[in-house]
């Protein structure tokens, strides 16, 4: 891309990220210190934290991608996101800290007493992790490929690289430094650019976004095609096109139609209605779903409220976290929608997620201010493959070495902290085409298929048994994870097979759910019998001192 300022603003975050690891170094002393932070974070701290490990690579490209390719039926992605903290608020959040747990696998086993469920939570934490993990590694590749030139896997090695260093040296203490200076720099990144976009849109005469004989090519533009696509022509020709291939357009031609992208602009403006049998409610439906509950399914945002100092803070927490995140998507919305104007030739390409990082050279050019502002929005990108990838490492850690490896021990922690980042940077370098937004929303769905009807029942049903939790566990999030694996390594479906799969959270949570609550009645007796202290200590508020 030519821009001199990329690089040297992304080697800037990395040796800030280093350095406040480092300092964290000092501080993480204890297995405590790395698992929870010693639970001594306050909960302005411990927002800006969570905000900044939660907006990940699907929150800062993803969603302005998804926008920008299907137009407002996506909008459920920021909405869902940030609407999952009020359910953790209202369900989760305090009685989990009162628990006194270490991770999830430590809940599971205080709550049911079962050895067994704790090593299936275990393997379940590890899986959502590395799901997770992906799409990080891949948003890294992308963005230094696509603005800097560099090979594909370099991006991804180099997170996965600093990631792993940070949070084997400094543990929990280190990274909740880390991250919540980079949730500010996300924010920042996203919001000084858009000033100036927004400025540049007016300027020009406030184009529209859906022109009633479609989406132009503003300037002369070359596109390279990186996916398989079908193109209709403005003339009504039909042209495949394999990666590799080169279009070329001319100021004013229009955008083609592109196979499984909104282009029209009713198509773009309202709701998909994907089939005549109401599959694109149902999609949407699962989507919410999926996004809503899975956030109090997430390993890595659960571990942040252990490092609180109680229930109350932990609450507190999650109103900051609610205001933060909100803040957020509203950016990369606006991205979105700028995108369709002055980036149409994306929709071809296939490489709708690099929107973010590509607009502010399209809309202002390649001089001073438009390198300066990419360079800006590249550092946030970075900062977000980074912040999250750190609560995610640091969470798998903390299982594997709880669970796999020994008791926990500092020495077993760095361990662990190696396999949990070997593995998903394998896959995001065999794994380079995924659509970063559809892989987070499934591990979403996994995360509401398993974790969510177990801490939901286990918190306020005292009729829960370790059969009836692990049956659910296994059905639902089982179910989900099948949808994952055909959905990344299966053929292509189509009609309902498709939308199933694409989105199962809307029958793999009920599911989840109904075996948990019917296996548990079936085995009564298997309940444990301090089931009435367990559940006074998790819902009475420390200030009564019982």
């Amino acid at each position: 891309m030519g821009n001199d300022y990329v690089v040297p603003a992304i080697v800037a975050v990395t040796l800030v990220t280093l350095g406040i690891g480092f300092y964290g170094l000092r501080l993480g002393r204890t297995t405590s210190d790395f698992l929870v932070a010693s639970r001594v974070i306050s909960p302005t701290w411990n927002a800006a934290a969570i905000g900044g490990e939660y907006l990940s690579a699907a929150s800062f490209l993803g969603v302005a991608g998804l926008v920008l390719k299907y137009g407002v039926d996506v909008l459920w992605y920021p909405v869902g996101f940030a609407a999952g903290y009020l359910a953790l608020l209202l369900f989760v959040a305090a009685p989990l800290r009162r628990s006194g747990a270490f991770t999830l696998p430590d809940f599971c086993e205080l709550r049911l007493g079962s050895r067994r469920l704790r090593i299936l939570a275990t393997a379940f934490v590890i899986f959502i992790g590395w799901l997770y993990l992906v799409p990080q590694l891949q948003g890294a590749g992308l963005t230094l490929s696509t603005l800097a030139g560099s090979p594909y896997p370099v991006g991804a090695l180099l997170v996965a690289a600093v990631v792993t260093a940070n949070v084997a040296l400094g543990g929990m203490r280190a990274i909740t430094f880390v991250q919540a200076f980079q949730y500010w720099l996300k924010l920042t990144a996203l919001a000084v650019p858009v000033i100036f976009l927004a400025l540049q849109w007016q300027a020009d005469g406030r184009p529209a976004v859906t022109p009633p004989d479609g989406p132009t090519f503003r300037t002369a533009t070359t596109v390279v095609v990186e996916h398989r696509a079908t193109l209709t022509l403005p003339n009504g020709d039909i042209q495949e096109v394999r990666p590799g291939d080169e279009l070329s357009f001319a100021a004013g031609d229009p955008v083609p139609q592109v196979s499984g992208v909104a282009i029209d602009a009713g198509d773009w403006l309202l709701p998909s209605a994907a089939g005549d049998d109401d599959r694109g409610l149902f999609a949407t439906y699962s989507l919410i779903l999926a996004t809503f509950l899975g956030t109090m399914g997430l390993p890595h945002v659960l571990v942040r409220f252990y490092t609180n100092p109680d229930g109350a803070a932990a609450r507190r927490t999650t109103l900051v976290v609610l205001a933060l995140v909100g803040v957020f998507y509203l950016l990369p919305t606006l991205y979105g929608v700028l995108g369709r104007i002055y980036t149409p030739q994306l929709l071809i390409s296939g490489q709708t997620d690099a929107v973010v990082v590509l607009l502010p050279g399209a809309v202002l050019g390649g001089g001073l201010v438009g390198r300066l502002l990419a360079a800006l929005v590249a550092a946030g990108a970075f900062a977000a493959f980074l912040s999250t990838s750190s609560g995610l490492l640091t969470s798998v850690a903390g299982v594997i070495s709880t669970d796999v490896l020994g008791r926990g021990s500092v020495r077993n922690f760095r361990l662990a902290t190696v396999i949990a980042g070997a593995v998903p940077a394998v896959l995001a370098l065999r794994l380079s085409g995924l659509d970063v937004s559809q892989v987070v929303g499934l591990a979403f769905a996994v995360a509401a298929s398993s974790f969510c009807p177990l801490l939901v029942l286990g918190i306020w049903w005292r009729g829960l048994t370790d059969l009836g939790a692990a049956a659910g566990v296994l059905v639902g999030g089982g179910a989900a994870i099948g949808a994952v694996l055909v959905t990344v390594l299966g053929p292509p479906l189509s009609g309902w097979p498709a939308t199933l799969i694409a989105q199962p959270a809307a029958w793999t949570v009920p599911l989840a759910f109904t075996v948990m609550i019917a296996v548990s009645m079936a085995t009564r007796r298997r309940a444990p019998v301090d089931v009435a202290a367990t559940m006074l200590r998790l819902h009475t508020p420390e200030s009564l001192r019982l």
